[in-house]
Formats: structure tokens, sequence, C-alpha cells
């Protein structure tokens, strides 16, 4: 398993200590689900998510990775 170190301001750490004490959680559980929450996804994951994608609607490769990269941005309001 990796290690981050990260720097939070006083007020932010403390809610989300706070919020995991509350949760019965490590801060770890929270900053990971947080992450998956905003879309982060491991290559694999994503490759797999890809090819299923790919496979359903008939598109070449190409086609579904300009599809996939098109869908992302708009769903992170990019």
């Amino acid at each position: 398993m990796g290690r981050l170190t990260i720097t939070l301001d006083d007020d932010l750490h403390r809610a989300v200590k706070e919020f995991a004490a509350r949760q019965g959680r490590s801060i770890g559980q929270i900053i990971g689900e947080s992450l998956r929450f905003r879309g982060i996804k491991t290559m694999k994951n994503a490759r797999q998510l890809l090819e299923r994608s790919r496979s359903h609607a008939g598109c070449t490769e190409d086609e579904a990775t300009r599809l996939a990269v098109e869908e992302t941005r708009a769903h992170r309001g990019q």
C-alpha cells in the first residue's frame, strides 16, 4: 500500500479527523473514498471500464477513448 503526505490547513485537518472519528474510520479511508467519489480510478479499472463500454457501443478503441475523455471532462465540469 502506498503512502502519501499532504498538507491541509488546520481547520480542514481538524474537520477530517472529527469526521473520521464520528464514522469510526481512518482519515486514509475517508480520503480514499473521497478520491473514488471524484472519479479517480486506477489505470487497470479505467481500461476495464473503457473496454466494456467500447464492446457495448460497438466503437473502435480510438472512438471509445475519445468519448470517454469527453464524458469525463463534462462530468468534472472542465
